[in-house]
């Protein structure tokens, strides 16, 4: 076949492809809007157990993705016990706590809030942003008058455990993380409805004892978290610098576009980033996705990264596979 033949040939084949309203882009039929689907909850870390059964007593009664995911994170951000979320997160090297968090929903839209003081449920504030406001992110003092107006509270932020373990590592000001226990675990939430519509969000207090003003990938749509109902969505958690150097959320979803599974395209985002960042053996970053028929995946750079899962049929935490 001659090259002319070959271009038409192919452009025809593509336009069918495209007009045929059976096939979907990866070349799957798509699921039926009129037929409810099994709802699903994937979370990042142990104490997203927690957070999927909030979340489940939604999607299990017919409710709204977007709703699940934000009152499953909002437990986790009110919990003090939780040294990298909200409330009784560590704090800055200055000794002040904030807090990052986004969220976004089946339309596409979607809100962020960077830097904020004294909110306990930063995943909320995002929310708002997103339906109030013109804006996708709000950040530091903004952040907080936008809060403030919306009828949230100042709350202190900084707990007796915090503030004691701030006070320790004032001692050296050394900032080393350890794998694992860094004390960055986002927690990550997303969420397939009934109706087959993805959602997703994540919160955090950021790197422990980080430098005052750092915000790392967690509220950035496409770094932290990604979603495209038409496909999936993807989620964060560990050292942001190395997950905002390659957008992993938006490439994982844009991988399972282009027709791989949500396991496979988590393992290529996490090589991604071990190709780009020769010092990636010192850190940690693990990586969900899940896409339009409810089909989970996890990958990590290291061992450790653990994950919870909810649907129909299934409760517990797993252990992901990892490059390392």
């Amino acid at each position: 076949m001659d090259r002319r033949k070959f271009i038409v040939n192919g452009s025809l084949a593509s336009a069918g492809l495209m007009m045929d309203p059976k096939i979907g882009i990866a070349g799957e039929l798509p699921a039926d809007p009129h037929k409810p689907v099994s709802p699903i909850v994937i979370s990042t870390w142990d104490f997203g157990f927690k957070a999927n059964a909030v979340a489940w007593n939604y999607l299990s009664e017919a409710g709204r993705s977007i709703d699940a995911v934000e009152q499953g994170i909002r437990i986790i951000e009110a919990d003090p016990d939780n040294t990298s979320v909200g409330i009784g997160g560590f704090p800055d090297r200055d000794g002040v706590v904030t807090l990052d968090a986004c969220i976004m929903d089946e339309n596409g839209k979607a809100g962020s809030v960077t830097f904020l003081e004294e909110i306990v449920h930063p995943i909320s504030v995002a929310r708002l942003v997103m339906e109030k406001t013109p804006h996708v992110m709000l950040s530091g003092e903004g952040a907080l008058q936008f809060a403030l107006a919306n009828g949230f509270e100042r709350e202190n932020l900084l707990t007796d455990k915090a503030k004691k373990a701030w006070e320790e590592w004032l001692v050296k000001s050394q900032y080393k993380p350890v794998i694992n226990i860094e004390n960055h675990d986002t927690v990550g939430l997303l969420a397939l409805d009934q109706k087959g519509n993805l959602a997703g969000g994540c919160s955090t207090s950021g790197l422990a004892f980080k430098m005052h003003g750092r915000v790392g990938d967690s509220p950035i749509i496409g770094a932290g978290l990604y979603v495209d109902n038409e496909v999936g969505a993807a989620v964060a958690t560990g050292l942001g610098e190395l997950v905002m150097r390659t957008l992993s959320a938006f490439l994982v979803v844009e991988l399972m576009r282009n027709g791989a599974t949500p396991q496979e395209a988590c393992q290529k985002a996490i090589l991604r980033i071990a190709e780009k960042n020769p010092e990636f053996k010192e850190y940690q970053v693990g990586i969900l996705a899940l896409n339009k028929a409810g089909e989970a995946g996890a990958f990590s750079l290291q061992k450790g990264f653990r994950y919870a899962i909810h649907d129909e049929n299934l409760n517990e935490v797993i252990a992901s596979s990892s490059y390392i």
